[in-house]
């Protein structure tokens, strides 16, 4: 089933005004996106450009782990789900619940632990490979 994109827009943008709705108005509002295309919507940015205390930041294409909820599927994915045998979505959302549960007794937030150099390096590294890889498809006369 594929999702509905006015449907997607608008509750990206009635999640944003109630975001809005409920913070201090004297505060400035900071809303850190995937790169879903939802809030890239004229209504959704014509909105943003109306309430200048409410920015949006966008995470980088393919850059899944810059995303704490990513991290957080991955780590229950290998404790919960690849340990176990699961027979039907019953059984498998009983492992997520139990996951969540037993994570929760005691909490700990992530903790990034790669500085900023090195994460902008390897950044800079992987662009020069895929430079690398893709030059020659741009120089060739033949793509046969």
């Amino acid at each position: 089933m594929n999702a509905c994109p006015a449907t997607d827009t608008m509750s990206s943008l009635l999640f944003i005004k109630r975001l809005a709705r409920e913070t201090d108005k004297e505060l400035e509002l900071h809303i850190i996106a995937d790169n879903y295309a939802t809030h890239k919507h004229a209504e959704v940015n014509a909105w943003l450009a109306r309430h200048p205390r409410v920015q949006m930041h966008v995470t980088p294409t393919s850059a899944s782990w810059v995303n704490l909820v990513e991290r957080f599927f991955g780590e229950s994915t290998d404790k919960a789900i690849r340990r176990g045998v699961l027979k039907n979505v019953r059984e498998l959302e009983a492992a997520i619940r139990a996951f969540i549960e037993t994570r929760n007794r005691d909490p700990r937030p992530y903790v990034w632990t790669a500085s900023v150099a090195s994460i902008i390096e390897k950044v800079a590294r992987a662009r020069r490979a895929l430079e690398h890889v893709t030059k020659p498809l741009a120089n060739s006369d033949s793509l046969h």
